[in-house]
């Protein structure tokens, strides 16, 4: 199937019909933005003389240059092969990121001199309360997603509730809510922990739901032939429900402990010493606000790429488990 598709694909992108359409999409965005600032545009001064003073003329020869570079790329891609396309199309969207990035004239010794010490401090202590952070919402959501499937109702309504309750208020107000309302009650709780527990019971009342679709996606005649065998609740989840439900709850809890790892930037709020705070900490009394967001933005970019490979290797592996 996948050959076939890379086969039509493949004869999608020279049909002249896709390739005027390409071309035409291409021209219209190009003339919606004023290039003759660019790098490029300096590159054509020869055809159109002084970008700033080319006018009309020289948007649209620009916008004209790049619509045929953009459609001839696509063409001359789609004469390789499926794995060297990735590879082209990654190459190229890097070389543009950087050419985006170096025209906010960004200070690198500034950027390399902070580096180490927003890897150290604050990359660690993302990924320390998003792991802390999904060992509690995976436990809440285990929980969460045995009681909504059962049959007692007051176990069902708690569960429903709390599913309803987490999902429905945003992330930040239940930072707040947590880290300010908790000291009201008498219980006063420090600014990572608090961090902590908003991301567990926020996440975890997603996550009960995947947990409650990998159980049920389980048939029921499987419960029965392991009472009928003397097995108890605990042994029977243990040994025969989560490990064929595993293959089920993998790819979304991947998900959402990459979407995690982004949403605690949120806990700078409270002044923890993570990723994003320190990044406009540091970026702050010099001005060099870009230099840091960008570089933090690279860093969670990194890391997220390595759980989407991580996920990408479970799978493989608990798809070969079930072949076999």
């Amino acid at each position: 199937m996948l050959y076939q598709d890379t086969v039509e694909s493949d004869g999608l992108v020279h049909k002249p019909w896709f390739v005027g359409s390409i071309f035409a999409v291409v021209l219209a965005a190009s003339l919606m933005f004023n290039l003759t600032g660019t790098t490029f545009a300096a590159l054509m001064r020869p055809v159109i003389g002084d970008p700033h003073q080319s006018g009309m003329y020289g948007r649209f020869a620009i916008a004209f240059v790049i619509a045929i570079l953009f459609s001839l790329n696509v063409v001359l891609i789609g004469f390789i092969s499926l794995k060297a396309q990735i590879a082209v199309v990654w190459a190229e969207l890097l070389l543009l990121f950087l050419a985006f990035f170096k025209s906010f004239d960004l200070s690198m010794p500034f950027i390399w001199e902070n580096l180490p010490y927003l890897i150290t401090q604050g990359a660690v202590t993302t990924i320390y309360i998003s792991a802390v952070s999904l060992i509690f919402a995976s436990i809440i959501a285990m929980i969460a997603a045995i009681a909504k499937l059962s049959s007692n109702g007051f176990a069902y309504a708690i569960a429903s509730f709390y599913t309803s309750f987490f999902r429905g208020l945003p992330l930040l107000i239940q930072i707040y809510l947590i880290y300010l309302g908790l000291p009201q009650l008498g219980i006063v709780i420090d600014a990572v922990p608090s961090g902590i527990l908003a991301l567990s019971l926020c996440v975890g009342a997603y996550m009960t739901e995947i947990f409650r679709a990998g159980i049920q996606s389980i048939d029921r005649g499987q419960w029965e032939a392991s009472r009928s065998m003397g097995f108890g609740f605990g042994l029977t989840m243990r040994k025969i429900i989560l490990p064929q439900a595993l293959p089920v709850i993998i790819p979304p809890m991947g998900n959402t402990f990459i979407a995690m790892l982004k949403d605690s930037s949120l806990v700078s709020v409270l002044g923890v010493w993570e990723l994003t705070f320190l990044a406009r900490t540091i970026g702050q009394p010099t001005f060099h606000h870009m230099e840091m967001l960008i570089t933090a933005a690279l860093i969670y970019w990194v890391l997220s790429a390595c759980l989407e490979v991580a996920q990408s290797r479970l799978e493989h592996h608990f798809a070969r488990s079930k072949v076999r």
